[in-house]
């Protein structure tokens, strides 16, 4: 395919845009996640997080509920990251991981009213439906991250159990949680993480209950009156 016909069509289907982003940032995780790549790798990863945090906010201004709270959260998601590179703190990871969650919960809520907005199934409602799904992992992972460094130990695993888990395998126990397939070798321990899970699994089959089912309604709706 042509690249500027590419790129032309991400521009149109801005969610189309974040899914990919965040389908390839899955994969740039698991290369460069496992703490071999040193310093570099923390890097291009944290680089990479601000990109994804940069086209969600994209989105989120496309929809009905965009105002200047995504804005005020993001910038304040940029600031925390420099200060946590120049000097390194739990506490500052503990406030950028709540903050991140937060923005990413709000533009699940943003892109879910973007597609409740009408009576109609467009292709970029389409996408915006798998984009909110990463969107609401995304943001579980966060919490999980902030419930680890508030409660060391509440995420034990089959793999070095006594190590708090990365933020990758992190965002592995958020999709299996959403998604409600239960594949995870990762299993809370700790009062607070079982809630953050449950209540993970509860807004997995509302989102597939609620959004997702009326999405494939009004295609099939679309489809027949052709």
């Amino acid at each position: 395919m042509d690249p500027k016909l590419l790129l032309a069509r991400l521009r149109r289907y801005p969610s189309a845009a974040l899914l990919a982003v965040q389908l390839l940032g899955v994969l740039l995780h698991a290369a460069l996640d496992d703490g071999g790549t040193g310093r570099l790798g923390q890097v291009v990863l944290s680089l990479f997080g601000l990109l994804v945090l940069g086209m969600a906010l994209r989105v989120v201004r496309q929809s009905p509920a965009a105002n200047s709270w995504a804005i005020a959260l993001a910038l304040s998601v940029l600031v925390l990251w420099g200060w946590h590179w120049l000097t390194p703190g739990t506490q500052l990871l503990l406030a950028i991981s709540v903050l991140e969650a937060l923005f990413y919960l709000y533009a699940a809520g943003a892109l879910i009213a973007y597609m409740l907005q009408d009576d109609a199934a467009t292709p970029d409602e389409l996408m915006a439906a798998a984009a909110t799904f990463t969107v609401l992992a995304w943001a579980f992972a966060h919490l999980y991250m902030a419930c680890q460094l508030l409660v060391p130990g509440t995420f034990p695993a089959a793999v070095r159990p006594d190590a708090p888990r990365t933020w990758f395998e992190l965002l592995f126990l958020s999709f299996t949680s959403l998604a409600g397939v239960g594949l995870s070798d990762i299993a809370p321990v700790k009062p607070m993480g079982r809630a953050l899970v449950m209540l993970e699994e509860l807004a997995g089959v509302i989102y597939i209950a609620g959004v997702v089912s009326r999405l494939v309604g009004l295609t099939l709706r679309r489809r027949d009156s052709r």
